[in-house]
């Protein structure tokens, strides 16, 4: 039988574990308080906050499925010179559904 007993754990591998889920969760809520107030590219948002551009993208893909991110227009990225899609969180400036809406009968 085996005890449920937590003592027996390393302290680093319990401290790790909740800072590796701190840091995401901070990360996440980095990244979407800035693209609220600035309308950027992930290399843009990655300059700015010091959160790797790839973990940007993951984030960008979460936040997306969620309805919490838009992707704006596709223009030439101010910081690489490449086109890359500028990125909100500010759903004021999300763009209006081009689907017909459904009038009540």
């Amino acid at each position: 039988m085996e005890s449920n007993n937590t003592n027996n754990r390393p302290d680093n591998v319990i401290l790790n574990k909740q800072s590796k889920y701190t840091l995401s969760s901070t990360q996440l809520k980095t990244i979407f308080e800035y693209l609220q107030n600035h309308t950027a590219t992930a290399s843009m948002v990655s300059e700015a906050t010091g959160i790797p551009q790839k973990s940007i993208c993951r984030y960008k893909r979460d936040l997306e499925k969620r309805g919490l991110l838009c992707e704006l227009r596709k223009e030439f990225c101010k910081l690489t010179k490449f086109r890359a899609w500028y990125l909100t969180t500010n759903p004021d400036l999300f763009p209006k559904s081009n689907q017909m809406e459904l009038f009540p009968l």
